[in-house]
């Protein structure tokens, strides 16, 4: 059986103490960090939660949910990512190996040329072998160019070159698939920093995002990944991919808490087809079983 979400714990919680006790807000301090958000957050959280429903008297369920709802809003946001057709825009795309970062970047490269853009997709892990081939074929079967070294060449200079050729377009946005060997931190660490410069330099002033990929199954690791690739070089937004599991991802919420960083898109399926962009409130209402 797969894991249960915060939402029906939340339900059966409400079934099991009818009556407001002290069990019941140690049960949901549990609920919340199975549910993927950290233990310091949840406490936090159901702290205040207790504090308000004792000066608002509040009992009733629809209260309670009302009143978690209120505390957790503030931690989930948003960001639209738009792209000026007329100049170059750089997203690079960070994450761990084995999160969908590489199916993340072609369905992106997807839905920015459906709208109309010059798009040219970077294969900047060029550690593997596989990485820059997975790549390749996404952008046949999309019909969409990228820009690809041999393996073992710099990362930057892949950047570099499908940056110049976006130039010659005339603009439009380079999608940058980027290595994520946790486990060789430091190198992976310089790495990332150089193809940073590199994107800097070549980005329009304010076309330069860095999005990383999230798995929302992944639970608390999320918030490490995110403290790593914050650290190296900074995160302007996050693609969520498995948004459809029942986790429903509560690590967006330790994430926005913790450092700040908003959610762009969710991935809910392997088709291209399968992205959309986020909505906190559809997110919130989910997450605490409203919907």
């Amino acid at each position: 059986m797969g894991k249960m979400s915060f939402a029906d714990k939340l339900k059966s919680l409400f079934g099991f103490h009818k009556n407001e006790n002290i069990d019941f807000f140690e049960e949901l301090t549990d609920a919340l960090i199975e549910g993927d958000i950290g233990a310091h957050t949840a406490v936090n959280i159901v702290d205040e939660l207790q504090k308000r429903c004792k000066e608002q008297k509040n009992s009733s369920q629809e209260s309670i949910v009302n009143a978690l709802e209120s505390l957790l809003m503030p931690y989930i946001n948003k960001i639209d990512l738009n792209i000026q057709t007329d100049k170059v825009n750089i997203y690079m795309i960070l994450g761990v190996n084995g999160v969908g970062k590489t199916t993340s970047t072609a369905k992106m490269a997807k839905l920015y040329s459906a709208r109309g853009a010059n798009v040219i997709m970077a294969a900047s892990d060029t550690f593997r072998a596989a990485a820059i081939d997975q790549l390749c074929i996404h952008g046949e079967r999309l019909g969409i160019r990228v820009v690809h070294h041999q393996m073992g060449s710099d990362p930057s200079s892949v950047v570099f070159d499908a940056c110049d050729a976006m130039r010659s377009l005339g603009g439009g946005l380079v999608l940058a698939d980027t290595a994520g060997r946790l486990h060789n931190k430091e190198n992976l660490v310089n790495e990332l920093k150089k193809i940073d410069r590199v994107a800097k330099s070549k980005a329009d002033e304010g076309c330069y995002k860095k999005i990383l990929v999230i798995d929302a199954t992944t639970g608390q690791n999320a918030l490490r990944q995110a403290e790593v690739f914050n650290e190296a070089v900074g995160i302007d937004a996050m693609l969520v991919t498995k948004y459809d599991s029942t986790a429903k991802g509560g690590c967006i919420i330790s994430i926005g808490k913790d450092l700040g960083i908003p959610v762009s898109y969710v991935c809910t399926g392997e088709h291209y087809e399968d992205i959309m962009p986020f909505d906190p409130n559809m997110y919130i209402k989910e997450f605490l079983g409203k919907s």
